[in-house]
């Protein structure tokens, strides 16, 4: 079973106090890589990978005297933390571990990281609709949970057919009409068979 939140604990402890320039570096690195990323699997393909890595970078704009400060700190634990990746197989999950990163990132910022799925858009500032902003969400979530700053990520779900859904952490509230629908079924069946109904007309 993968463990996302394992590899991404590694990365953070390791880089520490360089952590987000790690992950800047390491999103810059995986990036192109994601359309082979079938291809990036054993030890042999993780040296070659490593070796090209450290290439790309010395190549980049970055002036030599930025590259060499940096060289020990981040771009090289970021170089073998993708070398590891390849190598054992997991390079597929790049992305997961990233989104990860950012939450163990967020979390030791005291930034709450917040998913949101709506049924509609949410309306923009000043639009007239009367719906409820992201900001206002964002605040409102602020407020609630007493946390410094929230990153929330919006997301569109049309099957949710009304209302939304918001995840913080490992907490779900599910406040959709698919939902409540889901839920008055389940109650229906439960008070049909207790009446001796039977399920089959549900």
């Amino acid at each position: 079973m993968f463990r996302g939140d394992r590899w991404a604990g590694v990365f953070v402890s390791t880089l520490d106090a360089n952590v987000e320039t790690g992950l800047q570096f390491l999103k810059a690195l995986v990036a192109p890589l994601g359309s082979i990323e079938r291809a990036l699997c054993g030890h042999s393909m993780a040296r070659r990978i490593e070796k090209a890595l450290r290439e790309s970078v010395a190549e980049t704009g970055v002036p030599k005297s930025g590259l060499a400060e940096i060289r020990e700190t981040v771009v090289e634990p970021v170089v073998k933390f993708i070398a590891l990746l390849v190598e054992k197989g997991r390079f597929k999950y790049a992305n997961r571990i990233i989104e990860k990163i950012e939450e163990l990132i967020d979390e030791r910022n005291g930034v709450l990281s917040v998913s949101l799925e709506t049924a509609a858009p949410l309306s923009d500032d000043g639009d007239g609709s009367g719906g409820i902003t992201a900001g206002e969400f964002e605040r409102l979530i602020a407020e609630k949970s007493g946390a410094a700053k929230v990153r929330m990520r919006v997301r569109q779900v049309p099957q949710l057919l009304g209302g939304y859904r918001l995840k913080v952490g490992s907490l779900l509230v599910d406040a959709s009409l698919r939902k409540q629908l889901e839920n008055m079924r389940a109650d229906l069946q439960t008070a049909a068979l207790t009446m001796g109904m039977g399920n089959e007309r549900l």
